[in-house]
């Protein structure tokens, strides 16, 4: 049994340009809502801030 094991784990290689592909496909809509979001997300701290602190 544990050879059946390891010789399961040995033949899995996975998929690696699959998962590069996803990683860089995540970190570009990351960027891209970021850079649409952040001035928003930005104003709504400022303000939310300021009702706070009374400036």
């Amino acid at each position: 049994m544990p050879h059946l094991i390891a010789r399961r784990l040995k033949d899995e290689r996975g998929d690696v340009p699959g998962w590069v592909l996803i990683t860089l496909m995540t970190a570009g809509l990351v960027i891209v809502i970021w850079g649409l979001a952040g001035p928003a997300l930005s104003g709504v701290f400022d303000q939310a801030i300021s009702r706070v602190t009374g400036f």
